[in-house]
């Protein structure tokens, strides 16, 4: 079995241990044992959000930690980042104490599938279609800094923080499952914050990979590559993918305030707060690459970070001129 098909099975089968276990405890609900019959699908019945914790820290931390030590790679939960959300709504809408208005359930729904294939779609463009081909970078660059210690650093490195971020920039989609409240103007707000986050990360990421592409083909011809991307987007942001990336996940949150639990913006602040650490990091590697740090200072001194804004022509003239 060559690499790729033994990754993609991988994948599929990783996450069945929790499916089929929540799928017994409903099939238990149904069947109007649940109380009866056993404590742990009383357990199961009145703590959704601990349940799905349990469910996250056995299956993902701890089965993903173990099948990473096999592979001798972190790949998959890089990939998992793209679902694990959808999971997630479905597990909030398919509980027994989930109470909704069926609209909004619906908006938001179709609104996470459609993120979700965005950026499925992205990672595998990026990886060139393979499965596990790489582990994100960052995950690489921590290997050499614990050294020995990385076999058990990786599990709370790696895959204890993400359960902390998963699991609370989806809480949103706890409460819309949470409270039956009929669709109001807030609702279509949240709607057009969503969309504007897919559709900019979207275009955002399209450019980026058109720009790596086109600079793949001049290496291969041996012509100068183009230094720095500064065009479509990327010309009133530097990181246009993680504003749109935010916006998607703040929007998410906007739902749950109109439903009168706004601490639920504690994931998008938290997922910020990571991304503003990952654009640090991005931006050191960046100038670190000695052909390009010199376009990349002048392409920081003039264009916004995350917020798309005009780009200072002034400073650039006078950067220049010294």
């Amino acid at each position: 079995m060559g690499r790729n098909l033994k990754n993609a099975v991988i994948a599929f089968l990783a996450p069945l241990p929790s499916i089929l276990f929540y799928l017994s405890f409903l099939n238990h609900y149904s069947n109007g044992d649940v109380i009866a019959v056993s404590p742990l699908w009383k357990w199961c019945f009145d703590h959704p959000l601990l349940l799905v914790n349990a469910l996250f820290f056995l299956n993902v931390n701890v089965l993903f930690w173990i099948i990473s030590h096999f592979q001798s790679s972190h790949w998959m939960i890089d990939l998992y980042w793209t679902v694990i959300p959808v999971l997630l709504l479905y597990y909030y809408a398919s509980h027994p104490f989930a109470q909704y208005d069926l609209w909004r359930s619906r908006i938001v729904t179709v609104l996470t599938w459609v993120w979700s294939i965005r950026l499925t779609h992205n990672y595998f463009r990026r990886e060139e279609w393979q499965w596990g081909a790489r582990e994100d970078w960052r995950f690489t660059d921590m290997r050499p800094q614990y050294g020995k210690h990385w076999w058990w650093a990786s599990f709370f490195a790696v895959y204890a923080s993400q359960q902390v971020f998963l699991i609370g920039i989806c809480l949103p989609m706890y409460i819309v499952h949470s409270v039956d409240k009929p669709l109001d103007i807030w609702d279509f707000a949240a709607i057009a914050v969503c969309v504007s986050g897919i559709v900019i990360a979207y275009y955002a990421d399209t450019q980026l990979h058109e720009f790596m592409t086109k600079n793949e083909k001049l290496k291969e011809l041996g012509l100068p590559v183009v230094l720095n991307l500064d065009r479509g987007l990327w010309c009133y942001s530097r990181h246009p993918n993680y504003f749109g990336e935010q916006l998607w996940w703040w929007g998410l949150a906007i739902f749950a305030w109109n439903l009168g639990h706004g601490w639920a913006f504690i994931g998008a602040l938290i997922n910020s707060s990571c991304l503003a650490y990952v654009t640090l990091l991005v931006e050191q590697r960046m100038l670190k690459l000695e052909s390009r740090a010199e376009a990349y200072r002048l392409y920081q001194k003039t264009t916004s970070v995350w917020v798309p804004w005009f780009k200072s022509s002034a400073i650039a003239a006078r950067v220049k001129e010294a």
